[in-house]
């Protein structure tokens, strides 16, 4: 039985309670985190609370300040210890009637949960899993930036690429020009130059790919650059990752049926993959 913390208590899953006019139900009307810890070593914890936070603002939720790392220590000692990730969400809160407009002195709904969630990936480019895509067009809101739980375009995309037999799907827009997954970023790796798209309203600032970001330039042998990335140059790379808090940093060895680069799991990712991993819990 899981402990889950719902506005202020902590109670087993089970007796968790939410009003059907909560706006997080009837409309999406909130945002969410996921924070991956591993035996109680959170990944990114502030990076995640700080775009959570900028989230709530931007859609003009006001909560009050909460000590978010007491918190989620404590729901983390209520439940098995072990790999799990931190699932926050916090809704703008239930309201006497359904209405599309923001609703005035409504308390936001704030609700944790933990589950198990895989081992840390080893740098290994033997051992390590190489993933599948296939590619679509981004059907998604122009709002993307903002971790919003109004995810079924994401969960469509995502489906997409389930009944395709693959792992993810790689968005492009209009221009054919890379956005991200349904659920991940992505980056490409052409003759030693790691490229990964330029933060903008398609694209969420992930978490992984900050710390991952942060990993490349502290080695002044990798080059790297932001900028657009298009559909064939992720075609054409050597190599092509994709980076999530739950897959952590990913290599690509087939899109669209056909193979990156020779088919395996590649060099740079493994570099880059220690690097993170020295990095991540700092």
């Amino acid at each position: 039985m899981s402990v889950v913390y719902l506005n202020g208590d902590y109670m087993p899953i089970e007796e968790a309670r939410i009003s059907p006019l909560d706006r997080g139900f009837l409309f999406g009307d909130g945002i969410y985190e996921f924070i991956p810890t591993y035996s109680g070593r959170a990944i990114g914890f502030e990076y995640h609370i700080d775009r959570m936070l900028t989230g709530l603002k931007n859609i003009s939720v006001n909560i009050a300040e909460l000590d978010w790392h007491t918190i989620v220590e404590s729901l983390l000692n209520k439940n098995e210890a072990g790999n799990v990730g931190v699932y926050i969400q916090v809704s703008r809160g239930a309201d006497t009637k359904r209405t599309h407009n923001f609703p005035k002195d409504v308390a936001p709904t704030v609700f944790i949960m933990i589950q198990k969630i895989a081992a840390l990936v080893e740098p290994n480019i033997k051992t390590a899993k190489g993933f599948s895509l296939v590619s679509s067009l981004d059907r998604r809101w122009d709002n993307c930036h903002i971790k919003s739980t109004s995810l079924l375009g994401n969960v469509m995309h995502f489906q997409h690429g389930y009944e395709n037999k693959v792992d993810e799907t790689l968005l492009y827009n209009e221009k054919e020009e890379l956005t991200e997954c349904s659920a991940c970023n992505v980056f490409i790796i052409k003759d030693d130059q790691i490229c990964t798209p330029i933060l903008d309203n398609q694209i969420l600032p992930g978490v992984t790919r900050r710390i991952l970001i942060e990993a490349i330039n502290s080695d002044p042998s990798l080059k790297f650059t932001e900028r657009v990335v298009t559909l064939q140059e992720a075609k054409n790379a050597d190599e092509l990752w994709i980076t999530s808090s739950t897959k952590q940093i990913a290599p690509v060895i087939q899109l669209d049926g056909l193979p990156i680069g020779t088919g395996q799991v590649g060099a740079v990712w493994q570099k880059c993959q220690e690097l993170y991993d020295g990095i991540k819990f700092s």
